[in-house]
């Protein structure tokens, strides 16, 4: 899973993307400190593999990871070029996610591109550029399939009156993920690779006063949360400034940390979770004396190409998964005690894989 983090400059992109991969990119009180994107890769937080890895005495413990991308500051006219706008767009189109951090703190000591702080302003100076980027791209394949419709292939026909509507809505300033649009025309549109048919999670940075305050008390972070919400898109506060002090901690600090503040997660833990529901991924584990892992799979995976996420040779020559449920086996305190218990299910090339999921495959190549 890889998210890309967004924003405006000076909105703390940057502040929240060294808390949470502690990458240490550049953070300076000027636009474009960021000038090539920052990748981190961080560790998916799980409690369930320490548990595993204690109960198989492990050599090796191995959680699934979320790429994050700390992508360039946007301006307007990014979709012309202007600014850093080019490599911002092609670098915010190979992710799977946005992360839109929008400034919701006042600070006289941190400059703002357009001198004010107002949070609807930012989301729609940047929506409205990746939109732009969009028409232009609709544009061209609107084009395309007219001129192909020549043919009298019934297809293109079809093709084109898609991109007709697709294209009044981008011109209605709309993003294209707010389409309404059957199952068929929601895989046309994701084969399209649009920017703003990505979902997106707004995240509103707020002030260190404000930590452990219901969003709907921080008026700022409210009306990031209704704009979200009309969007049907996800929304979170986050402190990045104490984000990015909190991740300096040793856990034990940490957590402490967070019990003062009046939260009971860090931000990774709720941005990693609320990335997870957007998208619609869950995680399977596997456990053995020689490593504990999970792996990151789309919801409604069946067995056999979830044995592909581990290799290849899994899936051709599956015969069938072994699975006990996490909590059962725990509870049990052994795989071989869950499977005299009977916990232990034989399930084949149909069953769906579910969150936490302990699997054992068994296939022939």
């Amino acid at each position: 899973m890889k998210l890309g983090v967004v924003g405006l400059p000076n909105v703390g992109k940057s502040t929240l993307f060294n808390a949470i991969t502690k990458a240490g990119a550049e953070c300076a009180n000027y636009p474009f400190c960021t000038i090539e994107p920052n990748v981190g890769v961080v560790a998916v937080p799980d409690e369930r593999l320490d548990v595993l890895g204690k109960m198989y005495n492990t050599k090796k413990i191995t959680p699934a990871i979320v790429e994050f991308v700390d992508i360039a500051g946007l301006v307007k006219g990014a979709s012309k070029g202007e600014g850093l706008g080019n490599k911002f767009l092609a670098n915010i189109r190979e992710t799977d996610a946005i992360v839109h951090v929008v400034r919701c703190f006042e600070d006289e000591n941190v400059t703002h591109v357009d001198n004010t702080v107002d949070p609807l302003r930012d989301i729609e100076t940047i929506n409205l550029e990746l939109i732009l980027a969009d028409t232009e791209s609709v544009k061209k394949r609107l084009d395309r399939a007219v001129n192909m419709t020549k043919t009298g292939e019934k297809k293109y026909k079809i093709e084109a009156e898609f991109l007709e509507r697709l294209d009044k809505h981008l011109n209605q300033l709309k993003p294209a993920r707010t389409l309404p649009c059957t199952e068929e025309e929601k895989e046309y549109l994701d084969s399209l690779f649009l920017i703003t048919s990505k979902p997106v999670i707004y995240t509103a940075n707020i002030a260190e006063k404000d930590m452990g305050k219901n969003e709907n008390d921080i008026p700022l972070a409210k009306q990031v949360k209704d704009y979200a919400k009309n969007e049907h898109s996800e929304f979170m506060v986050i402190c990045a400034k104490t984000e990015e002090e909190l991740s300096e901690l040793p856990d034990d600090e940490r957590k402490s940390f967070l019990s003062e503040l009046g939260v009971s997660e860090s931000g990774l833990d709720r941005l990693v979770k609320t990335s997870y529901r957007l998208l619609g991924l869950i995680s399977f584990l596997t456990a053995g004396e020689k490593e504990v892992r999970a792996w990151t799979i789309k919801e409604g995976t069946k067995a056999p190409q979830a044995a592909g996420k581990i290799h290849t040779d899994f899936e051709k020559g599956f015969i069938r998964a072994e699975i006990v449920d996490y909590e059962i086996l725990t509870e049990l305190g052994s795989f071989n005690a869950a499977k005299e218990k009977g916990k232990v299910r034989s399930e084949g090339k149909d069953y769906v894989i579910r969150d936490g999921d302990v699997v054992l495959f068994r296939f022939n190549v």
